[in-house]
């Protein structure tokens, strides 16, 4: 028998919750990092985004959740996870009125006449119910299904509705990443056309002023290669395939986006990401900021 090592011994201490008596009120994320001074706000953050966190046997997921003294949290460091990795949407915040998730490419944001479940909608509606079966999400604002990024969800109507309705003075910044064919040598520029949609769902330009919706799109290249470029883009308007049709009408169609006239696909996705969203939060008027990391098989690229 192998003796019980010191190592083996740490592991097995680590695999057991640990629980932490609450002594005083507070917010949930400050008596963490008062707790478990070695973890960083990354970490715990982790923690709670993967149901890791436990107050008095109820599972929170949120970073503002009110302790009272007297309560028990509780950490499940070995906590075993149904999903497989990048199957789902992550969380990267939550609280009483809004989600922000980031959504992995190939989910769609929400039910097609062909898929109905796999959706980023279903999923993140049995989340939510899991406390309350009652509860409810409401979708903000959509991303294609093969582009990956920030998504933001509303937890009831009339938030949904404060942000649809002020979208433009609500939201500060809002940024892509893409990698385009080709290299451009140009380190910015502006793209503008009116966009119009046909019978089979196919989004095309139009130079004629008012033949459809004015699309303006600006990009800034952050590395340009023989073979690819990698951009930054943001959108003055938010059209259906906006980004897409510009880089086609550029001649630098997104890597992957064959429906817009691309050729090579080197990462087996399109090369489209949400990469910042910064608003208003809709009921405290808070300045929200989120911005993921751009995805390591796009700068492998340029390697």
């Amino acid at each position: 028998m192998k003796p019980y090592s010191r190592k083996n011994r740490y592991k097995a201490e680590q695999r057991r919750p640990t629980r932490l008596p609450v002594t005083e009120p507070g917010e949930l994320m400050k008596f963490l990092i008062a707790r478990l001074p070695d973890k960083g706000r990354n970490n715990i953050k982790s923690l709670l985004t993967h149901r890791q966190i436990m107050v008095d046997g109820q599972v929170v997921t949120q970073y503002n959740h009110p302790l009272a003294a007297g309560q028990e949290v509780i950490i499940n460091w070995s906590l075993v996870r149904d999903e497989k990795p990048g199957r789902g949407p992550r969380i990267l915040y939550e609280d009483r009125d809004i989600i922000i998730i980031d959504k992995p490419a190939g989910l769609l944001s929400m039910a097609s006449d062909k898929e109905k479940e796999r959706t980023a909608y279903h999923q993140l509606t049995d989340y939510v119910r899991l406390n309350d079966p009652e509860k409810r999400i409401f979708i903000v604002h959509r991303l294609d299904q093969d582009t990956s990024g920030v998504m933001l969800f509303a937890k009831s109507e009339a938030v949904k509705r404060s942000l649809q309705d002020n979208w433009k003075e609500a939201i500060v910044d809002r940024a892509y990443v893409a990698v385009v064919e080709g290299r451009i040598d140009r380190t910015e520029g502006v793209v503008k056309s009116w966009l119009k949609e046909t019978k089979t769902r196919l989004v095309y330009s139009s130079s004629v002023p008012g033949d459809g919706q004015e699309a303006i799109t600006r990009y800034k290249v952050l590395q340009a290669g023989a073979r690819y470029s990698l951009l930054e883009i943001r959108l003055e308007t938010g059209r259906k395939n906006q980004i897409r049709v510009h880089m086609k009408d550029m001649g630098h169609s997104i890597i992957g986006d064959k429906k817009y006239g691309a050729v090579a696909n080197p990462i087996g996705r399109l090369g489209l990401h949400a990469h910042i969203l910064a608003f208003y939060h809709p009921v405290n008027g808070e300045l929200m900021r989120f911005e993921t990391e751009v995805p390591k098989n796009f700068t492998g690229l340029f390697k």
